[in-house]
């Protein structure tokens, strides 16, 4: 179950990535193309910013943190649950 989530989590923080990544890309291309005079989308880039790319950035960065702390306990229990076998085999 719980690798099941973490697949999942992992998945749709590959694709929030390429989400952003896009964005970014969007407005790099769209600021040129207004520092040229050329209309390529950055008004409605900038009116999508908060409403859209902002959660976006703030869901990728929540996300690198959780699957980060997930990784740490997992290590954790599984040095914890080492140590305990170490014992028992050692005291035998």
């Amino acid at each position: 179950m719980k690798e099941t989530l973490l697949h999942w989590l992992n998945t749709v923080l590959v694709a929030n990535f390429f989400f952003v990544l896009f964005a970014f890309l969007w407005f790099a291309i769209a600021l040129m193309g207004r520092l040229t005079g050329i209309p390529l989308g950055f008004d409605l880039w900038h009116r999508l910013w908060e409403p859209v790319f902002t959660p976006a950035i703030g869901i990728l960065m929540g996300g690198a943190i959780l699957t980060g702390v997930v990784a740490k306990v997992n290590q954790w229990f599984h040095s914890k649950s080492g140590n305990e076998a170490k014992t028992k085999v050692l005291s035998t």
